[in-house]
């Protein structure tokens, strides 16, 4: 796969789930989480080989947002099924 699909997908899935924790929980600020997020996906160094974050051997993310995209992806995670079902199942293929 093209690596800037790639990012660009990985960018999609993440903003698609961050949308989808904070319409339903107000802890978290969606822009700026989005914002962090999609930065670290631009300048991440392992793109071309990883497949998700938590299986990086480098952890690009400051603490506070590590645990905030944690939150996010436990909850949107098994959600993601009934909002957006290809690209979950194309996730889950990508394991």
């Amino acid at each position: 796969m093209d690596l800037e699909k790639k990012r660009a997908r990985e960018i999609q899935v993440v903003t698609l789930m961050i949308h989808l924790y904070c319409k339903h929980h107000d802890d978290i600020d969606e822009k700026e989480l989005c914002d962090y997020a999609t930065l670290r996906i631009q300048k991440c160094p392992m793109m071309k080989t990883k497949t998700f974050c938590s299986k990086c051997k480098i952890h690009c993310y400051q603490k506070e947002k590590q645990e905030q995209i944690k939150k996010v992806m436990r909850y949107s995670g098994p959600r993601m099924i009934f909002y957006h079902p290809v690209l979950a199942i194309k996730h889950i293929l990508a394991k």
